[in-house]
């Protein structure tokens, strides 16, 4: 690179240091906007660009596009305001919970709710990112900003205006630990030489924790359909994202950005109900609102989680107030809570009732649990036989179990006790 080039390259990087300084990473833009006019850089369609909150971002003789907008904290997005962020953080520093979700020790600004567009949902290098798209909290306004490829070979501009502008601490994304980051990361890795090095960030993964809690409630957990049944949020006129590679390669051999505006108005929706989802998660896990839909899951994801106390308070409180079905779950897992705590009489009345009124693997399961209890505490074995039998009726007709392991236990089991029993009656 001559030393002119490099001194151009110094310049344009101080003219967005400056615009920092006053507060308005747009400012920058704009001065660079005006400098089209000097020749120094073909924009196409800048000034349609402009009219959707979009300016050029110029760097090693090279350019993206930046797009920024911002909305008033006290904004609704679905049931819950931008300002309720707030709210859980504030819950989350006196919870004292440890939890993979917990944002005890981070404020409200440290949040970076990240998504990003690709040509295609496969990884490695043929794939490219062309949308880089984030959403975080300053003082009392949310901002949306997105950095745009104008074409391929131009992602250096693109990363060095990301990796500029990012306040980051905490990545919150939908599936981005398998996807989003580690194809941000291969991109990267090939200019690697020519911009500032990725951060070390804390993650936030919204989609394994919706999956904890909506698996069995939604058909699929793709994040519009959880803004749809669960965040009271609903797209109007919405890009499918399946759509987004073919509409940015239009864009390219067009230019005309009008095409891509859909495209960036569905990231942009992506990063905002991140915001409201990360909301409504933590009041679940906190238990803000009491009993709810996701109480039982949330209890389940406490137990897996190794939170014992913090699972056995929900699953009581699902035994409260479930229903019939949720209570007879709940009930299931208070037994080994009881059985823990040594509690034989009420752990073996509980699965006793799970029995008597549960269906399939519930069943099963309650049968097991009796028949462990008659035979290794209360000593009654001709009871436990009768449970173990039972529960292998119950699961012959359980097709997909027919060949598993739990049949090849539960025969132990019935052979054990059978010889247990022949032994009694020698001695007798």
């Amino acid at each position: 690179m001559s030393l002119k080039n490099k001194l151009n390259r110094m310049k344009t990087h101080m003219d967005l240091q400056d615009s920092e300084k006053k507060g308005s990473p747009v400012e920058g833009a704009k001065k660079q906007l005006h400098e089209k006019s000097e020749g120094h850089l073909e924009l196409p369609f800048a000034e349609k660009w402009q009219q959707f909150d979009t300016l050029p971002y110029k760097f090693d003789e090279s350019y993206c596009w930046i797009r920024e907008v911002r909305y008033p904290i006290e904004m609704k997005h679905g049931h819950y305001s931008f300002a309720d962020l707030h709210t859980v953080i504030d819950l989350w520093q006196k919870s004292g919970l440890n939890h993979p979700l917990t944002a005890s020790g981070i404020g409200t600004e440290d949040l970076f709710f990240f998504d990003t567009e690709t040509t295609g949902l496969g990884g490695g290098v043929g794939n490219t990112i062309f949308i880089l798209g984030y959403a975080s909290v300053e003082k009392d306004e949310v901002v949306v900003r997105q950095h745009i490829l104008p074409q391929p070979g131009a992602e250096i501009p693109l990363y060095q205006s990301f990796l500029e502008k990012v306040n980051y601490e905490t990545l919150v994304t939908y599936n981005g630990k398998s996807f989003d980051w580690p194809q941000l990361k291969t991109r990267h890795r090939l200019i690697q030489q020519h911009v500032p090095n990725l951060p070390e960030f804390g993650h936030f993964d919204l989609y394994h924790a919706s999956r904890r809690l909506w698996k069995r409630k939604l058909e699929k957990v793709k994040l519009s359909i959880v803004e749809t049944e669960i965040l009271g949020f609903k797209r109007e006129n919405d890009i499918p994202g399946y759509l987004a590679p073919m509409i940015y390669f239009d864009y390219v051999e067009r230019q005309d950005p009008e095409i891509l505006f859909g495209v960036l108005k569905h990231n942009e929706w992506d990063v905002l109900s991140l915001i409201t989802l990360y909301i409504h998660l933590s009041r679940q896990i906190l238990q803000v609102d009491g009993y709810g839909d996701e109480s039982l899951e949330m209890a389940r994801w406490f137990h897996y989680l190794g939170k014992k106390e913090a699972a056995y308070k929900t699953f009581e409180l699902v035994v409260k107030e479930g229903s019939e079905d949720e209570i007879l779950f709940a009930k299931q897992a208070l037994g080994f809570a009881k059985k823990k705590n040594k509690n034989f009489n009420e752990a073996y009345s509980i699965w006793r009732e799970v029995f008597e009124k549960g269906n399939g693997m519930l069943k099963v399961e309650a049968g097991i649990e009796c028949a462990k209890l008659l035979e290794h505490q209360f000593k009654d074995y001709e009871l436990a036989k009768k449970y173990t039998a039972d529960a292998m009726d119950t699961l012959s007709g359980l097709s997909k179990y027919k060949d598993t392991l739990i049949v090849n236990e539960l025969t132990k089991r019935l052979l054990r006790l059978q010889r247990k029993l022949q032994v009694d009656s020698n001695i007798l």
